[in-house]
């Protein structure tokens, strides 16, 4: 199994983030204090790399290395930039794209991405941050489909919204306070679907630019699915209709 990559200490993650290294996640240890962390905390910020403090025992469970209170991860995949998507776009007719909205549990990252894979999903794009790591138990989750599929990686997933609306792309947001059936929607065209996180579902503003706000019908007492079995059942619905 292959796994993510760690970096240790403050000048070498320093160094990893200025040669553009995929930084998947960087933990910090809480209450480091220096002009060298100052500058690597504002690195993080400029590049908006996904970020947390932990108690100096969490990152000792991470790593048995002299870390000197700071680890990096480093993708085991080449993540995208937006600028890159075009070309895969324009090689499909009616391209099938899946926007995640700040999934981050890792299972259920892995469990979409595989979804997405054997449904034969375009490209799924994810947000610089609160999205969850690509580590071992994501490539695991996904059956080692995650090698297999594009991944952009944008600062904000409306940066990706506004650029796919400007190729004709209609945006189709899913959520369960919407009035339109998810069985009444088109997905025929070149579509993006935006899913949300376990939690918040999908951001106000994303609400707001999309094209179509869709749910799924739902009979039962609990009101909600998971995310990973939502995505399989949109997903599954746009191949339904392009059969």
């Amino acid at each position: 199994m292959e796994k993510s990559a760690e970096i240790y200490g403050i000048r070498a993650v320093i160094e990893a983030i200025n040669s553009k290294k995929d930084i998947d996640k960087v933990f910090i240890q809480t209450g480091l204090k220096g002009k060298l962390i100052g500058q690597l905390e504002s690195l993080i910020r400029k590049n908006k790399i996904n970020f947390s403090y932990v108690p100096t025992q969490k990152l000792d469970r991470l790593s048995k290395k002299n870390h000197q209170g700071v680890i990096a991860r480093i993708s085991p995949i080449k993540l995208l930039d937006l600028n890159q998507i075009d070309s895969i776009i324009a090689d499909n007719g009616a391209p099938l794209l899946l926007i995640l909205d700040q999934i981050n549990d890792v299972r259920n990252f892995g469990a979409i991405i595989r979804t997405s894979e054997v449904a034969g999903v375009t490209a799924v794009v994810i947000q610089n941050s609160s999205s969850a790591p690509i580590n071992s138990d994501t490539i695991k989750t996904s059956a080692g489909a995650i090698f297999n599929i594009p991944i952009f990686k944008v600062n904000h997933i409306k940066d990706a919204i506004y650029h796919f609306k400007s190729l004709g792309i209609s945006i189709v947001s899913a959520s369960e306070k919407a009035d339109k059936n998810l069985y009444d929607t088109d997905f025929k065209k070149p579509v993006a679907i935006v899913i949300g996180s376990e939690n918040k579902g999908i951001n106000k503003s994303v609400l707001k630019i999309s094209d179509e706000i869709v749910k799924l019908p739902m009979y039962g007492k609990i009101e909600s699915l998971n995310v990973s079995v939502a995505s399989g059942i949109f997903l599954y619905e746009a191949i339904r209709q392009r059969i």
